[in-house]
């Protein structure tokens, strides 16, 4: 069992101070105790595995879900609680190189459907995620991002169908997003949310559905195969005939083997604010419940929450130890009074970080696992896995099924390859931060 960061970034340490453990009490879920057998063994209780469980038992299937902490503890349950646009990290001519015109199209696709199926959710099963902001903006915070974002605005016409609207700096400041950007574009399409209330939820209808959810259950081993698969734990056994793999940047080399090299975790950390005064959001003219990020290539991602507090989150460190992850807190905490002057007095007393994961073509993954007939997998949201990491739960399943009535683009059915490096293959991070630290100025 090998893991390539260090142990602090896989316990309780990095999530002691989130926020959106405060919004929600949960009983947790039991270890497994004892051997079982299931149709479908799901090891991960995130976004996928639970959105996979829940579609799973909703067809009739007898489905176990594994997770070594708790369902909802990873990156599902602490990230910023944007649902939107994303999941890949490239540019529509890159996937156009790769896939041709009407696989890329179709891919885009998949992520506006993404959005269609986290709202659905919440509808059908009355999850209370806190729900709010029409769309996404995207803020220049130099002159000449403005350009770009004017280009983006064509782009979303053609990819989406749907038109955004493109601002100026006065025009933000009568939407209430006062600031020292030149300029911004709104995106309708997605909202933001509570997070872990969206993974609880998720977790709760999957039970109700009939699908048996563990914590406090690692994975050691899976051997087997297709009708056969047997997981080991350490305090009992999983006989299953078909297996998902779900545990995206926060999985082990080695369960399964063929993992291995496959995904990148980089960390991402967020504060939130203590509620702000009418008089402290007009004082820096942020008023707007509208989900935002800058046009950085490492960028900073923000709103105000309907219950007054700010939430501002960037890309965390390269270094995954406890004194790193501190050095972390005092960098985002310098970039939130440089972007937002007026709240230089105002506390920030939550803190979290957590792993967003990339793969080496910089698209999703969700399908099955080559040469391992029987098993699935679903990783690599790329930083925006609420909406996506939702839908690759819903294709694994009907992969799973032998159905399709979702769109399953070759963008996310080609397996990743690995990145050089192996274990230290977190190393080739450092150069390319470097370059985008720089390509930002």
């Amino acid at each position: 069992m090998t893991r390539i960061c260090d142990d602090f970034a896989y316990g309780d340490g990095p999530v002691e101070t989130c926020f959106w453990n405060e919004t929600i009490n949960a009983a947790p879920y039991p270890p497994l105790a004892g051997d079982l057998s299931a149709d479908v063994a799901i090891v991960g209780g995130g976004y996928t595995g639970l959105s996979a469980a829940l579609h799973l038992a909703e067809a009739g299937q007898n489905v176990v879900l594994l997770d070594e902490q708790q369902p909802g503890w990873g990156a599902s349950g602490r990230n910023g609680g944007f649902c939107c646009l994303g999941g890949s990290h490239t540019d529509s001519a890159s996937l156009t190189r790769r896939f041709g015109a009407t696989e890329a199209r179709e891919y885009f696709l998949t992520e506006r459907d993404a959005i269609s199926l986290v709202d659905d959710l919440l509808a059908r099963h009355e999850i209370k995620a806190d729900t709010h902001s029409n769309g996404e903006t995207v803020l220049a915070h130099r002159k000449k991002d403005l350009r770009a974002l004017e280009k983006k605005a064509r782009e979303i016409s053609d990819l989406y169908g749907v038109s955004a609207d493109l601002m100026s700096k006065a025009d933000l400041t009568t939407q209430g997003m006062g600031g020292s950007f030149h300029g911004g574009l709104t995106i309708p399409l997605g909202f933001a949310l509570n997070p872990r209330k969206y993974a609880l939820g998720l977790a709760d209808a999957a039970q109700k559905a009939g699908a048996s959810l563990y914590g406090q259950t690692p994975v050691s081993k899976i051997s087997g195969q297709a009708g056969q698969f047997r997981l080991t734990t350490p305090q009992g056994t999983i006989e299953a005939k078909k297996v998902i793999i779900a545990t995206n940047g926060y999985g082990r080399e080695s369960v399964p083997n063929w993992m291995a090299g496959r995904y990148m975790p980089a960390q991402s950390s967020v504060i939130v604010t203590r509620p702000l005064t009418e008089a402290e959001r007009q004082a820096q003219g942020w008023t707007s419940l509208q989900m935002s990020y800058d046009t950085r290539t490492l960028l900073h991602y923000f709103r105000l929450m309907p219950d007054g507090r700010f939430l501002f989150g960037m890309r965390g460190g390269l270094r995954t130890s406890s004194k790193a992850d501190q050095g972390v807190r005092h960098l985002i905490r310098r970039d939130f009074e440089r972007m937002f002057p007026a709240w230089r007095g105002v506390e920030t007393p939550y803190y979290w970080s957590g792993f967003v994961c990339f793969a080496r073509g910089l698209t999703p993954f969700a399908g099955p696992v080559p040469g391992q007939d029987g098993m699935f997998a679903g990783f690599a949201y790329h930083g925006n896995g609420v909406a996506m990491a939702s839908y690759s739960g819903a294709v694994l399943a009907e992969q799973v099924l032998g159905r399709q009535t979702l769109r399953h683009p070759k963008a996310i059915l080609s397996p990743p390859g690995r990145f050089p490096g192996g274990r230290s293959r977190r190393w080739a991070l450092w150069p390319a931060y470097l370059a985008y630290g720089l390509s930002d100025l």
